[in-house]
């Protein structure tokens, strides 16, 4: 149960936040876009009707805005502001599989991706999504498969590429991130996109899930408790390129998770680069603290360019 506090008083004040009992909403000129033309697959009944909260706790001078009790998945999907380099990325917010950091860990991303001629494109996933259920305290131990995020994970990237032409997007260069459990979900996604977790539902299911490149950002659940990796991650040569982000003082996942999916990855053949820090802690987002870390997005950028999923800036394609 400690755990579990502590990730969610990144979200809110544990209780003390201010909170209203409505489906959180993009800004004006965005549009959520249902994930699933009816009932979602696994669908599980919710401790309540989703609402939104803010929480007390400021990073980067600003509060968070945390979601709970997702039942209708949606993705919003957010237009390069730049030169469109037709890349896009789905963007999976973090909230150890309870919550959703949809500013800190999403519209925030969303922000600096556009501005770099990305289409981002913002999953707000189940949560809480079984078996991480908070009633147990077993629950950041039992290190399973997120199903019905994952499920939503699946459906999202199929709907990406069905939409490539409308959203002049390449198909071939669809890319994941996700900070802390979203970080999770990306690990989940990048190794289990062939294992079909639902009936087909229409045409858009004969697209594939793999994502062509990944960013796990302070992830969660990979390390088992005797140091080996989550098995269910099955990582082998065909994981997607993939870029790791950890700090050592991280005191809520702990730099072993980092660490232990980046030794899979090497010893599978399966292109990784990886970014340690010494200090950084958790859930920092891309807000700016005075540690190098927060640097990260320009090392995020020029990986993408070396693995040719953007152009070099300036540089016309």
């Amino acid at each position: 149960m400690k755990l579990w506090i502590i990730a969610l008083g990144l979200l809110t004040a544990c209780g003390s936040a201010q909170a209203a009992t409505t489906v959180w909403q993009p800004a004006a000129g965005h549009a959520q876009i249902p994930l699933w033309p009816g009932t979602p697959p696994n669908a599980k009944p919710m401790p309540g009707a989703e609402y939104t909260a803010i929480g007390e706790r400021l990073i980067g001078g600003k509060t968070v805005t945390g979601v709970y009790n997702v039942s209708q998945p949606t993705m919003t999907v957010y237009a390069p502001t730049g030169k469109n380099t037709g890349t896009a990325v789905v963007v999976f917010p973090g909230g150890g599989f309870q919550g959703l950091a949809m500013d800190l860990e999403g519209t925030d991303v969303c922000d600096w991706l556009t501005s770099r001629g990305i289409t981002c494109v913002l999953l707000k996933y189940r949560v809480p999504s079984a078996p991480y259920e908070w009633r147990c305290d077993c629950r950041p131990h039992n290190r399973a498969l997120s199903v019905p995020s994952l499920q939503d994970a699946q459906r999202t990237m199929r709907l990406v590429r069905s939409h490539a032409a409308q959203w002049h997007i390449d198909p071939h260069k669809v890319g994941v991130l996700g900070f802390s459990a979203g970080g999770y979900l990306v690990a989940e996604i990048s190794t289990n996109f062939a294992r079909r977790l639902y009936a087909p539902v229409d045409a858009t299911d004969r697209e594939s899930a793999r994502p062509d490149f990944a960013m796990p950002i302070y992830p969660g659940h990979l390390a088992m408790d005797d140091g080996k990796l989550n098995p269910h991650v099955p990582v082998s040569r065909d994981t997607p390129p993939t870029f790791l982000l950890q700090a050592e003082d991280d005191d809520v996942d702990g730099v072993d998770q980092a660490l232990v999916y980046y030794t899979a990855l090497k010893n599978a053949g399966a292109p990784v680069e990886m970014h340690l820090y010494a200090h950084g802690g958790h859930a920092f987002g891309l807000r700016p603290t005075s540690n190098p870390i927060t640097r990260w997005p320009a090392l995020a950028e020029a990986w993408m360019v070396t693995i040719g999923m953007i152009p070099v800036a300036g540089r016309q394609e």
